[in-house]
């Protein structure tokens, strides 16, 4: 991996340029963008003896957002860099057994626009069906563990996209039929898994729920679609986070990627339209796609997705650790925040 040694370490790291190229967007229209700070805590509680191995992802900057990180405080050595299946840049330590309790935190500024790719009238002047997809997008039409190619995908999203001339009209009534089909519910089992197959089934579940099924039934449509996941922003000027955020993207010829978030539009359904085709600025994306190997790579096995610390002793999982997600708004917070 190409990192960069933290070690023990305190003061700020202007890390924007290493980390992604910033936003534009961002700063050519601030009316519609949000600019807050985000502190991402973890504290760890290593064992009598043995290697604890630590993952933490790492937020960057791209089209959408702007992202410097400004402190990290960890008491072990640590390397930041590009680290996993898709280019995700994460935080690796090692902390040896039989010391205290060991708190690595991450202080972000954060300055995150409207991704607004217009709606279903919009995307469709814009489509350029006849232009070759680039090389990098195909990826996304292959399946994932739990979002798997198979008949029973591939009749459905045929029946849901039948009088459907072009890919826009197609994944608007995918869009459609999961806000329709699945209600937001993370009652009981099961649910925040992304597995398609069980959220086709049960017909609920939470963001992850919702948004593998969709891009199950987008990629059986020859559609690429991929995952994305971060934190919500809540509409309140400071606080914690209690937990993550996930949302989903097509690839449109002619337009590039184009988000949704029908979780967020089922809690919300005034707001159906808008979120087909564009997201507010109350988030941080942190990580891309599923079935990470991370590097150095993990004992276990590839991980479902990446938004929270991933740890190992002796290679296995280990889950003795607090992690904590807080943020303070540094611009008026625009809307009612994701969830």
């Amino acid at each position: 991996m190409k990192a960069k040694s933290i070690g023990a370490l305190a003061g700020a790291f202007a890390l924007a340029v290493a980390l992604g190229a910033p936003s534009l967007s961002a700063a050519e229209n601030p009316a519609n963008a949000r600019t807050f700070e985000f502190i991402y805590e973890v504290t760890l509680k290593p064992p009598a003896s043995g290697t604890l191995k630590v993952w933490i992802p790492v937020a960057t900057s791209d089209a959408h957002q702007q992202v410097t990180l400004q402190d990290i405080s960890s008491p072990v050595p640590a390397e930041l860099g590009r680290g996993d299946t898709y280019g995700n840049h994460l935080l690796y330590a090692e902390i040896k057994g039989g010391t205290a309790p060991v708190k690595i935190s991450l202080k972000y500024q954060v300055t995150r626009d409207e991704y607004a790719q217009g709606g279903l009238s919009d995307l469709r002047r814009h489509e350029s069906p006849g232009d070759p997809t680039p090389a990098e997008v195909l990826r996304f039409l292959e399946p994932d563990r739990l979002v798997p190619l198979n008949d029973r995908f591939q009749k459905m999203a045929a029946d849901i996209t039948e009088g459907q001339k072009d890919e826009v009209g197609k994944a608007y009534a995918i869009y459609d039929y999961v806000f329709h089909t699945l209600r937001y519910d993370k009652t009981g089992t099961g649910w925040g898994r992304g597995d398609a197959m069980w959220a086709c089934d049960s017909k609920r579940g939470n963001c992850t729920d919702f948004h593998s099924l969709f891009i199950a039934l987008m990629r059986a449509e020859k559609i690429p679609a991929r995952f994305e996941i971060g934190f919500p922003l809540p509409a309140t000027l400071q606080g914690d986070i209690p937990g993550y955020h996930c949302w989903a993207e097509f690839y449109l010829n002619g337009v590039g990627w184009v988000p949704v978030d029908i979780s967020e539009a089922w809690q919300d359904p005034a707001r159906h339209d808008y979120l087909f085709g564009s997201l507010d600025p109350n988030r941080v994306r942190f990580s891309t796609g599923r079935d990470l190997t991370l590097s150095p790579p993990q004992a276990g096995p590839p991980l479902n997705y990446f938004v929270y610390p991933y740890v190992e002793l002796n290679g296995q999982p280990y889950d003795q650790f607090e992690k904590k997600f807080s943020f303070r708004d540094l611009t008026p917070p625009a809307g009612a925040g994701a969830h």
